[in-house]
């Protein structure tokens, strides 16, 4: 597997990859998740032109993963983490999660961010396994307090969500 950036080319991919990750939303009664259409082709390239849409290729070099990311109160806000299920529980999730890490230390980012579904067992409990801790409603910043408005216009707070965070250590010094 190598983490690099999606190429323009591979942006349909990704919204495969999407559908595909949420079809065993399903199967939690989570069919309006499992059915929710993924990021448009223009949202995909935003993030790409912005560099901060990088993908885990399989050995032939196609994306099995993708993770999307922006900063946001200081923080890299992970927007979407999706792994195809053809490769999940290899791995791959932790290793875009930890590429986005090494980025956001690299700019000076002291935390990584996300939002996710709190019932959901690769979701809250998966990010707490990697360190993520939940955020209190009182302790989110103005940028997340924005998200999570946008997500509960969408409906995502029909199921129990929380905002996760994961403090990161600076940067180690370059030999």
């Amino acid at each position: 597997m190598r983490i690099r950036p999606a190429a323009p080319a591979e942006l349909p991919a990704l919204q495969d990859i999407e559908r595909a990750a949420g079809a065993p939303f399903r199967d939690l009664g989570m069919p309006e998740i499992a059915d929710d259409e993924p990021p448009a082709l223009d949202v995909l390239d935003r993030y790409r032109r912005a560099g901060r849409c990088w993908v885990a290729a399989d050995e032939g070099d196609r994306p099995d993963a993708y993770l999307l990311a922006e900063p946001v109160d200081g923080a890299l806000h992970i927007e979407q983490v999706s792994v195809h299920p053809r490769a999940a529980r290899r791995g791959v999730g932790r290793a875009l999660l930890a590429h986005a890490a090494d980025r956001a230390r690299e700019e000076g980012l002291t935390a990584l961010t996300l939002t996710t579904f709190t019932d959901v067992p690769w979701n809250a409990p998966y990010y707490a396994r990697l360190g993520f801790r939940p955020l209190p409603e009182a302790d989110l910043t103005p940028g997340l307090r924005a998200i999570r408005a946008t997500e509960a216009a969408h409906g995502l707070d029909r199921w129990p969500r929380v905002c996760m965070r994961a403090p990161l250590r600076p940067a180690e010094p370059r030999p």
